[in-house]
């Protein structure tokens, strides 16, 4: 016969739409508010204390909190109330101090047996659930000092290889660079060969007072110059943080600028803000420098504490040169592994060609020599204060750590790669791998605020929303009834487990639902009723053409399925342009456009082609059909 399936059709589509009733479960249980603590490094440990101190701590403040949970390296607390969450989060960074990391996140309620199989609930974008929201402020100011120091630096090598004679060139801090001669040829012969190398630097030159036997230059930033500067810092910044966000796993970020200096981050369908927080928020680089010999003057001398306790215990604060080697910025690409010989944790490191070279030149003449790496970290401390009317707000002050992981004897030249050892742990290792990796920071940033999103549309306008889809999905099914009878209530059907399907797939793929989602399941409801009309238009000019019903059924299916896989084609490669080159809600939207084209090209065709067969298929005599 024309119209029948074999078996295992049938089976294979029942199949698929109890996988699809089973991982959109997890969809009808809501997740609990919750807060998250991890340490401010990874080698911090959270344990069982930790998470009674939580408790006490939200129970003094008559916060009701249950359900907590606790590893090495996270504890979490369900919180009873929602509006409870901020309060929850400034009582417990109170209570635990300075260290931790303290975010807020939501706990799933899906049952275990649905855990165990893999479903989870859709993940909602920022418009929808809301999700964390960052701003962090950029020191240009720091990234201008950097470039002067360097320039200054620069400087002197040229006029070293030029073998004009100076008697000191230093970078001072207002961001001038202040070179001093001991003859007015001297200085104009430096001016000279240095100013067309520094377009963005104004030279001016200072006379020496009357009987005095010193002349100098003052280079300063132009406005262009320092503007150049700091577009540098952000755009490199920007980079950064994305970088980061993707080694991170989250879904769907926006990273953006904001003014003159200062980065939005919003991270929406989050699984862990505490972690993201804690790496995004890290500003971290590195800095290679010679241990100072006995015989370096003090002005270029710095001390620093080791990382390593027992070390610093041991041999006291490390003496560096100022001068730099290389910075983390000259890093390429950064691994963690272990040491075969000690089995300790180690990363090891890749520098770009101009970092390599610098390395290479720096130690080649230092071999015997000790080199010390430091480790600098931007580090933000939330602390709880009275506000002039005796109310308790946070209160974001920035600090600075600098200290020494490594000091070793250089043993002979190194080049673009080599190790770092010294580290107290794998999860350190690991962590210092990543953000080398992600790329340095051109400037430190800092925390200037953090919240939670709430629907941006707000939460009345997402429930007329879906209410408004609702009614359209009604009047759908309601239009396919009265236009083709059982073909009609075919198509329903169809219709049904088709949003099903794009529901299953979206929550299998753990991909974020935003608004501009729902309305690319829009679009697939009028796609999947598209493709159906089609259907049926065939089978009514089949019949209208003398064709029986079995065969009228037959050719529509037939010779509409290559009219829907072109319309379905083109706009499938729509899709994924917009996936590709469209960022944020676009990226949302391109994502259930694919989806849905796709469950449609299965649930309009062969579900309602199944359901057709199954009613008509064995009937050898048909004289009419419902259409």
């Amino acid at each position: 016969m024309l119209n029948r399936y074999p078996l295992w059709k049938y089976l294979l589509l029942l199949f698929f739409t109890v996988v699809g009733v089973i991982y959109s479960i997890p969809n009808l249980y809501a997740p609990d508010p919750a807060i998250q603590v991890s340490g401010d490094s990874s080698a911090k440990v959270i344990d069982a204390p930790v998470l009674a101190k939580m408790e006490e701590a939200l129970k003094a403040a008559n916060i009701e909190a249950f359900g907590g949970e606790v590893n090495e390296k996270t504890a979490m607390l369900r919180i009873k109330k929602a509006e409870q969450q901020m309060l929850a989060r400034k009582t417990v960074q109170q209570a635990l101090g300075d260290g931790y990391v303290v975010a807020l996140n939501t706990a799933p309620t899906t049952p275990a047996w649905l855990q165990a199989l893999g479903a989870e609930p859709l993940k909602l974008g920022l418009d929808l659930a809301g999700g964390v929201h960052f701003l962090l402020e950029v020191d240009t100011a720091s990234a201008v000092a950097k470039r002067q120091e360097i320039n200054a630096d620069d400087m002197k090598d040229k006029m070293r290889k030029a073998k004009v004679r100076y008697s000191s060139v230093a970078a001072q801090k207002d961001n001038q660079i202040v070179a001093r001669f001991r003859t007015a040829e001297a200085r104009d012969e430096a001016i000279s060969l240095l100013r067309s190398d520094y377009p963005t630097l104004l030279f001016s030159k200072v006379d020496a007072d009357s009987g005095a036997s010193e002349f100098s230059y003052i280079a300063s930033f132009t406005e262009a110059g320092i503007r150049e500067i700091e577009d540098y810092a952000l755009s490199q910044n920007l980079i950064t943080l994305r970088n980061r966000v993707n080694e991170l796993g989250v879904s769907e970020p926006i990273v953006q600028r904001q003014g003159r200096n200062r980065i939005i981050v919003q991270l929406a369908g989050i699984q862990d803000p505490a972690e993201a927080k804690r790496v995004i928020g890290k500003t971290a680089n590195l800095e290679f420098r010679l241990g100072a010999s006995p015989d370096t003057l003090v002005s270029n001398k710095e001390e620093f504490p080791f990382k390593d306790e027992l070390m610093q215990m041991q041999r006291g604060n490390a003496v560096l040169e100022k001068q730099l080697i290389v910075t983390g910025d000259r890093v390429s690409n950064a691994t963690s592994s272990f040491d075969p010989e000690t089995n300790q944790p180690q990363v090891n490191i890749t520098l770009d060609s101009l970092g390599g070279t610098h390395m290479h030149r720096v130690t080649r003449n230092n071999v015997g020599r000790q080199m010390g790496i430091l480790f600098i970290e931007y580090k933000t401390r939330t602390q709880i204060v009275k506000n002039a009317a005796g109310e308790d707000v946070e209160k974001m002050t920035q600090y600075v750590e600098r200290k020494v992981i490594s000091l070793a004897t250089i043993q002979s030249a190194l080049g673009v790669q080599f190790r770092i050892t010294g580290l107290d742990s794998p999860a350190e290792a690991s962590e210092l791998a990543l953000l080398l990796r992600a790329g340095a920071l051109a400037a430190p940033m800092h925390f200037v605020e953090e919240r939670t999103i709430g629907a941006s549309l707000g939460t009345e306008n997402i429930k007329n929303g879906v209410n408004a889809t609702l009614w359209g999905f009604g009047l759908v099914v309601l239009f396919m009834v009265l236009a083709y009878r059982v073909f009609g209530i075919f198509a329903n059907i169809a219709l049904a487990l088709n949003v099903l399907l794009v529901i299953t797939m979206l929550s299998m793929f753990g991909a974020t639902l935003t608004l501009p989602g729902i309305a690319g399941i829009v679009l697939t409801i009028g796609m999947a009723v598209d493709a159906n009309v089609l259907i049926h238009s065939r089978i009514r000019e089949e019949l209208k053409n003398g064709a029986s019903p079995q065969q009228a059924i037959y050719a529509g299916y037939e010779r509409a399925f290559v009219t829907i896989l072109d319309a379905n084609l083109t706009t499938l490669i729509v899709g994924v342009i917009l996936f590709a080159i469209g960022t944020g809600p676009i990226k949302g939207f391109a994502v259930t456009l694919i989806v849905g084209i796709i469950t449609t090209m299965y649930a309009s065709v062969s579900c309602s082609r199944a359901l057709a067969n199954l009613v008509y298929g064995r009937r050898k005599n048909l004289q009419k059909i419902s259409i």
